[in-house]
């Protein structure tokens, strides 16, 4: 027998915590997951601020956190509501075949969003303040200067040793009226308060205007422990009693049951991460900028945090067709920029706007892919009267667009082959998966119609011992058709209009080459695709070459049967058909 009464028995703070999902609740996946997380760490030890990391992501750099403490505690920092590390991957080809890296958007488009109200909440990487994420505004906006403040004499030593709280400088706070928005348990109304008062900055200078003073939380949160017990317990027992406190752990598993906890109240609508959509950490993030928040954006000398990402071609088009579609979803809510306060600052509303549209440019990108193809169909160039005036304005944008990406390149220090492998997966990305995101989002917002993308055929690979093996695989998707037709499109066309030049009676070289000229900028942007879809050493699947030998004949017949118009002025060898000798 063992005595463990005078054992200090408290659950320990490092903890594995399993939600509940129950059958007829939607568990919201990932947010559903991280709210459950908010409420048992405030029971728990209830820190002021939250690092959230995916499961794929590790800690590089054990100095990152304090780092980003810094600019919250910092003079100035109280309206900072997350700081967002840059993302870093490992596993990833040399050659960054589908751009997993990411250089632009984390080297150069969040770097400058940071000079507006702050970056974007990216999913993982990121140091939240909690008072933050229960969906108060900042102190700037409630102003805690204007309310009533106990007067503190500090020379009164148990004065100074009395842990003030936030309640002490906001009525709000009151944790009498925090369950209608919180939830019905009594810890964690009680622990919100004292959170958002552990995370202000220190008030040792004048200019920090909504600090705590000197002398405050000086007396640590007492520990929760369970109720002692009368009589001693048999030693094979112990172990389990001394790690698990029966109180703490009631009230943990009261805040976690998902489906009874949050029913009637502000959680994943106003408080911790929002529900309702596929992406749901941007919309995280521009709530709380909607509220006034500001963020900031912290590259460390030595990477934060590493991760892996899919280096497959298969799972990395899936992976932008599900950002794509939560943009897409953010479009048609109320989560649109267009609907924002005016607590949110015009680029930055800008910026989030652009979150929402970018999918829906694939319609144009994909016009534009097939407008080369077009031209030399029908032996007519894109612009029929090539002017002097049309070809300075031609120049004066292409010299435009060349100095403002050289710009971005130098600012931001991403490579040129970084650059271009960033360009080269957009255009697949844009004419796949950004594409299948506007009809499928259009689909769930209108007709309430869910779709889904299945895998089919997979090429597998027998050099386990290979780290990139996974780059060679081949899983077929509906993803890769609009790529492949636009490649099989324009190597017809280039072969079409080379054969009608040179069997015409007039050739007419200045439109072959403007026309294979822009045929062959598509096809460069689509070499990585191609090139993943052959596998390696012939192990492409037979499903590729179905559809490859289908749209090609498809096209020929359709061609044969429109028949198109000659051009105008022209003989009907050098018109739009031709005839061998």
């Amino acid at each position: 027998m063992m005595d463990l009464s005078e054992t200090d028995i408290r659950l320990p703070m490092l903890v594995y915590v399993s939600r509940e999902k129950r059958p007829g609740y939607d568990h919201n996946k990932k947010a559903g997951a991280m709210n459950a997380l908010v409420r048992a760490s405030a029971v728990m030890s209830n820190g002021a601020f939250i690092l959230n990391l995916d499961c794929d992501h590790y800690i590089y750099n054990s100095r990152a956190v304090r780092e980003g403490m810094c600019f919250m505690m910092d003079r100035g920092g109280e309206d900072i509501c997350y700081i967002q590390f840059p993302q870093r991957f490992e596993g990833i080809d040399p050659s960054d075949r589908y751009a997993n890296h990411n250089t632009v958007f984390f080297d150069g488009n969040m770097r400058a969003l940071d000079g507006l109200q702050g970056p974007v909440y990216v999913g993982t990487g990121c140091l939240f303040r909690r008072f933050a994420l229960y969906g108060f505004d900042p102190p700037s906006i409630t102003d805690y200067s204007k309310r009533s403040v106990p007067s503190v004499d500090v020379d009164d030593a148990e004065m100074q040793q009395r842990s003030l709280t936030a309640a002490d400088f906001d009525d709000e706070l009151d944790p009498n009226l925090l369950p209608k928005r919180f939830g019905n348990s009594a810890a964690l109304s009680e622990s919100i308060p004292v959170a958002e008062f552990q995370g202000r900055p220190l008030a040792d200078h004048p200019a920090v205007k909504y600090g705590r003073r000197p002398g405050a939380l000086v007396v640590p949160r007492p520990p929760s422990t369970r109720p002692r017990s009368p009589r001693p317990f048999p030693s094979f027992l112990a172990g389990k009693r001394t790690r698990c406190s029966t109180q703490l752990f009631l009230i943990l598993n009261g805040v976690i049951r998902y489906g009874r906890y949050e029913d009637k109240t502000e959680w994943g609508d106003r408080v911790g991460w929002i529900y309702g959509s596929v992406t749901e950490d941007v919309v995280t993030g521009y709530r709380m900028h909607n509220r006034g928040w500001h963020s900031v954006y912290c590259i460390t000398k030595r990477d934060a945090f590493r991760g892996s990402a899919p280096i497959n071609l298969t799972d990395r088009l899936h992976q932008v067709l599900r950002w794509a579609t939560g943009s897409v979803e953010i479009f048609f809510s109320r989560n649109n920029a267009l609907l924002a306060t005016r607590r949110l600052k015009i680029l930055q509303r800008v910026a989030y706007l652009n979150v929402g549209i970018y999918p829906f440019t694939s319609v144009f990108l994909l016009v534009y892919c097939f407008l080369p193809a077009l031209s030399l169909f029908s032996g007519q160039f894109i612009v029929q009267n090539l002017s002097v005036t049309f070809l300075i304005y031609l120049l004066t944008i292409t010299i435009t667009l060349i100095g403002l990406a050289i710009l971005e390149v130098r600012w931001s220090g991403v490579g040129l082959e970084e650059w271009w492998r960033n360009e080269q997966f957009w255009l697949i990305s844009g004419t796949s998966a950004h594409l299948y995101a506007v009809v499928q989002g259009l689909l769930k917002v209108m007709a309430g119609i869910e779709i889904s993308f299945t895998l089919t055929a997979k090429a597998s690979t027998d050099e386990n011992d290979d780290i990139y093996a996974d780059l060679y695989l081949v899983k077929w998707t509906s993803l890769m058709i609009p790529p492949i037709t636009i490649m099989m499109v324009n190597l017809i066309s280039i072969a079409f209009g080379f054969a009608r030049t040179i069997y015409s009676e007039i050739p007419q070289w200045s439109k072959l080459m403007g026309g294979a000229f822009f045929s062959f900028w598509v096809l460069a942007h689509l070499y990585p695709f191609a090139k993943g879809l052959m596998g390696r050493r012939g192990k492409t699947p037979t499903i590729v070459f179905v559809w490859s030998g289908l749209i090609a004949i498809t096209l020929s017949l359709l061609w044969v049967a429109i028949s198109p118009p000659r051009p105008s002025g022209s003989t009907a060898a050098a018109g739009g058909g031709f005839q061998f000798p």
